[in-house]
């Protein structure tokens, strides 16, 4: 493939990368591109970074640039829009479940100044990005840590750290989490697993194929069953046709769940 310059590519199981996408490492050659299963890599999508690690079911949309020389993670189920730009200058980690909305920038570095003239704006710093984290749109995130589960409102200019399930909205962005209260609401292990079992009910899938569980303690990792454990968030991750129908189905917004760790390949 033209497009793809890697030393060590791992693709996953059917990963769709687009003809119009540049796969290569910031001055030749990438070393490193791992890409799960079931990941998207959309028309004009620059992957331009030396290592860079993507995990399964994640869509990254067209014209998106990621770029930088140190290492760039991004966990399972991430959903990125089209126009984003995200830079590893200073090494860049978003967790899993994370959605990153349209036209929205991540930095990890600022640098253009003229230091010898005295510039005094040069830095690189890591951007953590916690799991399931949201920028809803058209946000521009200096490195900073954001918690689990943080979220910025669309337009948002976040220049500051972002505590865990907290709300933030505006330029540079505040935390209004006292007025508008938080991404995520309390819910019982009996209502989330309810609610898997309707939807499972509602696919017309092989449910001899699924199961659904309210503790990794059921989990079987021996069978042909993938269970879903609505405790943990982790499924036993078996590839099967019905497997990730069900996957689609729940995604992006229905449910997430990752490979439990015994399972991961």
């Amino acid at each position: 493939m033209n497009n793809i310059d890697c030393d060590n590519l791992i693709l996953g199981e059917n990963v769709i990368i687009e003809p119009t996408a540049i796969i290569r490492g910031v001055d030749g050659s990438a070393h490193n591109v791992i890409i799960g299963d079931n990941t998207y890599i959309g028309h004009d999508v620059q992957l331009i970074a030396d290592n860079l690690e993507i995990g399964d079911y994640c869509k990254i949309h067209h014209h998106t640039n990621i770029h930088g020389y140190k290492p760039c993670k991004i966990g399972h189920n991430a959903w990125i829009g089209q126009y984003c730009i995200i830079d590893t200058i200073g090494g860049t980690t978003i967790g899993n479940n994370c959605g990153i909305g349209a036209h929205s920038q991540l930095w990890s570095h600022i640098k253009y100044g003229d230091t010898l003239e005295g510039c005094r704006f040069l830095s690189d710093a890591p951007l953590t990005i916690g799991n399931d984290v949201w920028f809803v749109g058209h946000c521009i995130v200096s490195p900073i840590t954001a918690g689990d589960k943080s979220m910025a409102l669309v337009g948002s200019v976040v220049t500051k750290n972002m505590e865990e399930n907290h709300l933030y909205a505006g330029s540079p962005a505040k935390d209004i989490t006292a007025k508008a209260g938080t991404q995520f609401k309390s819910v019982t292990i009996d209502e989330k697993y309810d609610k898997m079992i309707k939807y499972l009910d509602t696919t017309l899938l092989d449910v001899s194929q699924i199961a659904i569980v309210k503790s990794a303690e059921l989990f079987n990792f021996e069978d042909n069953v993938s269970y879903f454990d609505v405790s943990s968030r982790t499924y036993t991750k078996k590839r099967s046709a019905e497997e990730v129908k069900f996957m689609k189905f729940l995604l992006p917004a229905k449910g997430k769940f990752t490979p439990a760790l015994s399972n991961e390949t």
